[in-house]
């Protein structure tokens, strides 16, 4: 790109007419700013004493990191104070976080993956931060319930890729951007404009360690690509798999596929209904793909029209070039 445009620059056009446009600019380069500590830490890892186990369990009962925690608390400190949310909720924490007393109290609600992939984090894989932001109309202090909206409810969703360079990826309902952080210079400047999935593509991203676990949909897409040319689809299909939401989705917005994490009978012996959360991973991620052409999709429907139940909610995921996601639907219906 010849011309620079920063973030701030890019907010001060994209908003314009929006509902409280300078309160989201203040909330975006806010969780910006959160961003750029966060992948700081992910930069220097062991030098900075963040890596290994947190000796810990989230709510999920999963093994928290030590930069988990960390993660948590820097977005937590670096939005509160910007006089535009009413609450934090988090992966890292059981129920929402309120916007301490003495901080202007804002119309929205966040809720936020800080490190999504961090199981990456020790062998200095591809990570991230997944971000959702909700309206917020009410006067009084939130409870959980208030971030209970489904996802087309959304008026700002992103995720920031922490990898061999640092870059944000916002949407407003109006497409998606990309920005890539200038390390000399401190600030995000957009690299990525319009961001569109193929509709068509070869490739698709699933832990193929649970294939004998999938049920019949999922087996038979995967097994109809994995047979290639000689198969019913008559082309090759490459595989991959980055062991972060936010790597696979990434790769996907910039050059097509597919990305499936499926409910499987595994999941479902043990009472889940997904691996996925659909408050700060699915509805996030589901948007960004719709915005930039694709689908995003739980196989029974819409991912963004899914009513959540509690903070913590777990869904099926089928999210990717459009064509992919409606075959996979086909087989599903």
């Amino acid at each position: 790109m010849t011309t620079r445009i920063t973030l701030a620059d890019f907010l001060a056009t994209e908003t314009q007419g929006m509902d409280n446009a300078e309160g989201l600019n203040a909330l975006t380069l806010a969780v910006a700013d959160a961003c750029v500590d966060i992948a700081a830490l992910v930069r220097h890892g062991e030098l900075a004493g963040v890596l290994g186990a947190a000796g810990q369990e989230n709510v999920q009962g999963e093994e928290q990191k030590k930069l988990d925690i960390i993660a948590n608390d820097v977005f937590i400190e670096k939005t509160q104070n910007c006089g535009q949310l009413a609450g934090i909720a988090s992966e890292e924490m059981d129920n929402h976080y309120a916007i301490p007393d003495q901080y202007t109290r804002g119309n929205y609600l966040i809720t936020v993956d800080p490190l999504d992939g961090s199981s990456n984090i020790d062998v200095n894989g591809a990570t991230g931060t997944i971000f959702s932001v909700l309206p917020y109309t009410k006067e009084s202090a939130p409870s959980d319930d208030d971030f209970l909206q489904a996802g087309n409810q959304q008026v700002l969703a992103g995720y920031c890729l922490f990898s061999s360079a640092t870059m944000l990826v916002i949407t407003f309902g109006k497409g998606v951007a990309g920005f890539t952080l200038d390390l000399e210079q401190g600030e995000f400047v957009l690299s990525h404009p319009s961001m569109q999935v193929p509709k068509q593509t070869a490739e698709f991203s699933i832990n193929a360690a649970y294939a004998s676990h999938w049920h019949p949909p999922i087996k038979r897409y995967i097994d109809e690509c994995v047979a290639g040319e000689a198969g019913p689809r008559k082309q090759n299909f490459n595989m991959r798999w980055a062991g972060s939401m936010v790597g696979d989705v990434h790769r996907i917005l910039c050059r097509g596929g597919v990305f499936l994490y499926p409910s499987d009978a595994r999941m479902e012996k043990s009472g889940k209904t997904g691996k996925l959360r659909l408050m700060y991973e699915a509805n996030p991620m589901g948007w960004l793909m719709e915005q930039a052409g694709g689908l995003a999709h739980t196989g029974a429907s819409s991912i963004l029209t899914v009513a959540p139940d509690n903070l913590h909610q777990r869904v099926p995921v089928m999210m990717g070039s459009a064509e992919e996601v409606e075959r996979l639907i086909e087989y599903h219906h």
